[in-house]
């Protein structure tokens, strides 16, 4: 496909890349059709710490500041992870996971790292205030090595996490306290919990950092591309506008052709009212 000059209004997440192609053979292909700004996922044969040694950072990190293309977010199948599992050694897997997560996202020059709260068992969780406990433990370890990274942590709206909705997770951010810690604004998940996105958003503002976009139904739950599930997307930009949010939005979508459904998005949200620019 040929550069589309309204892809630079949008940022664009690698989930659908994860099985095909490597990392950076995915963000040359994507620069090459007018993406400037992106979130890659951590997976293996994609982009995994331990697939890395320190020359290759180096090289993609080059690669990515001589083309001027901004690496956003590194993030992760949080399916996978859970930090506030009840077992001490998913924990400690999970953090030590996130210990390398971490350190490459400094390596590449990664903006933030995003984070998952942590989910709970479906049948018999255990009480919200234990699982609050692993959470805050978990951001009192991540917080101060990010910053050490030369990286940061922001966390998601996740329907799966303990903490599904918005406001519940601002409450538990501001009970930890720390206020650098940022907030990713997953619009379908918000959609999908049938929460308000408007209001939600401008719930988060003082700590939105990064904005996802895909389309979902609220009986099943998917990354679909723009069109394809009963998201308002024509309602977001004016409140975005209103909170002085202008960081580019992230195309979260998960497709079997993601070339195809990312363009698709990109027009779609363009006659939906979406910047056309940068």
């Amino acid at each position: 496909m040929a550069d589309n000059p309204s892809n630079a209004a949008f940022a664009v997440n690698s989930y659908s890349y994860t099985l095909r192609e490597p990392a950076r053979d995915c963000v040359r292909k994507l620069a090459g059709r007018g993406f400037r700004e992106f979130e890659l996922m951590m997976y293996p044969g994609h982009l995994w710490p331990g697939e890395l040694a320190a020359a290759e950072r180096r090289s993609f990190r080059d690669q990515l500041s001589g083309e001027g293309l901004t690496l956003r977010t590194i993030n992760m199948p949080n399916v996978d992870l859970n930090i506030a599992a009840a077992t001490v050694e998913m924990r400690q897997m999970t953090l030590g996971l996130l210990r390398h997560f971490i350190a490459l996202a400094g390596d590449l020059g990664a903006h933030a790292v995003v984070l998952g709260p942590g989910k709970p068992n479906p049948l018999m969780p255990m009480s919200r205030g234990q699982m609050l406990e692993h959470f805050h433990r978990a951001l009192r370890e991540l917080v101060p090595l990010a910053a050490s990274c030369g990286t940061a942590i922001v966390v998601e709206n996740m329907p799966f996490a303990f903490l599904p909705r918005i406001d519940e997770l601002l409450a538990a951010l501001d009970d930890h306290g720390d206020p650098s810690i940022g907030v990713v604004y997953d619009v379908a998940n918000g959609h999908f919990v049938k929460e308000d996105i408007g209001a939600s958003l401008r719930l988060c503002a003082r700590r939105l950092q990064v904005v996802h976009l895909s389309d979902t139904g609220q009986a099943v739950y998917r990354h679909d591309a723009v069109g394809l599930g009963t998201v308002d997307f024509a309602a977001v930009p004016p409140v975005l506008r209103e909170i002085g949010f202008d960081g580019r939005p992230v195309l979260e979508i998960i497709d079997a052709d993601p070339d195809t459904s990312i363009e698709h998005s990109v027009r779609q949200l363009q006659a939906l009212g979406w910047a056309t620019e940068t």
